[in-house]
């Protein structure tokens, strides 16, 4: 520090701001542009993903159901003729 008060790296901070400067005039942040590519891969990715899953929702036939065992039914009718106790 002089006398005058005036610092002797104020030829650094101006070098600092020049740059600073020039990243602003030299176009697109390189960050931005990889976020913005992932951005619209992964939002390409869940559009598609929606898109077959409607077409698969109207064209596919309806889930078959699995047939039930005989042991669930004869328990099921069971349960149904049976009344409750103190009815």
């Amino acid at each position: 520090m002089d006398a005058d008060g005036d610092f002797e790296h104020e030829g650094q901070f101006e070098r600092v701001r020049n740059v600073a400067k020039d990243v602003e005039v030299k176009g697109f942040n390189p960050g931005l542009v990889v976020l913005l590519i992932v951005g619209g891969l992964v939002l390409a990715f869940l559009v598609g993903n929606y898109l077959l899953y409607r077409y698969a929702q109207k064209t596919l036939p309806p889930k078959k159901k699995k047939p039930v065992s005989k042991k669930k039914m004869k328990k099921e009718r069971l349960r149904q003729g049976v009344s409750a106790p103190g009815e």
